[in-house]
């Protein structure tokens, strides 16, 4: 995937950070959710350091024609309004069953009260809803990408102001 135009100089600020840093190793523009109160929220447990993983649907990355994240993959998270604010790196990811996610991956999500139940429920929803935009069913055994992630670039809040999305 390249570099979108309009996130281009954060991108370059986070390689002037870091002399190891390849354009080959960007993954994707990230947010976490399907509503901008959820992608804000999720956004905010990122940058507190609450939110150090995430769960992908298997059949979703398929579907889009992409791979799902390996270690070492960078992505630019951003709010609701496209506005860049970190970077996550890939630190491992795990292809399982939804229904055999464990409580530790659940907390290390950091959402709800951090409990494998409030995991269930949120991300059932989630995938349910993920599911009906596709014409698909959503089942326990289907398969998430259960990735670790850790913040490696976060600049000074309001650093970068909101981006064009009209821009590519």
């Amino acid at each position: 995937m390249t570099i979108p135009v309009r996130l281009r100089p954060f991108w370059e600020a986070f390689k002037h950070s870091r002399s190891d840093v390849r354009d080959a190793q960007f993954y994707e523009v990230c947010t976490f959710g399907d509503s901008a109160e959820l992608i804000d929220e999720l956004a905010e447990l990122v940058l507190r350091g609450t939110k150090r993983a995430t769960a992908g649907a298997m059949w979703a990355y398929e579907a889009e024609g992409c791979r799902p994240p390996r270690p070492g993959d960078l992505s630019i998270v951003t709010n609701a309004a496209g506005t860049p604010l970190c970077i996550i790196e890939t630190r491992s990811v795990e292809v399982m069953r939804f229904d055999e996610v464990t409580a530790e991956f659940a907390a290390a999500e950091g959402e709800g009260d951090g409990s494998l139940r409030y995991w269930q429920d949120a991300h059932r929803a989630y995938f349910e809803r993920e599911c009906a935009r596709a014409g698909r069913e959503f089942t326990p055994d289907m398969r998430v990408a259960c990735e670790r992630f850790e913040v490696v670039f976060q600049p000074a809040r309001r650093a970068y102001p909101p981006v064009d999305n009209t821009a590519t």
